[in-house]
């Protein structure tokens, strides 16, 4: 055998697999998706370590300093990690000029 031949017939068998692979593929049914073994949880009220995250990314770099923001990181970190954080209340701020 020559090496045209040889091209020749990588070709044919290259085709051959080629269209078995395209009539095997048209040949299957459609499956629906499969639903998702866990559904996601929306929760119903806002959540308020969101909303206290979003507050300290829009301060920015003074975010560092601000008590409320590392409050705020160490409840999210804990809750990331799962590490259970204790409940502690928060004082209400008092108006400084009063």
């Amino acid at each position: 055998m020559d090496g045209k031949m040889l091209a020749r017939l990588g070709a044919i068998i290259f085709v051959a697999v080629a269209i078995t692979a395209t009539a095997i593929e048209m040949t299957r049914k459609e499956e629906a998706p499969a639903a998702p073994s866990a559904r996601q949880l929306q929760p119903s009220t806002p959540d308020p370590l969101r909303a206290g995250q979003r507050r300290c990314q829009q301060l920015g770099q003074k975010a560092t300093e601000d008590p409320e923001c590392r409050r705020v990181w160490t409840e999210s970190r804990d809750r990331f990690l799962g590490t259970p954080t204790p409940v502690v209340p928060v004082a209400p701020r008092q108006n400084e000029g009063q």
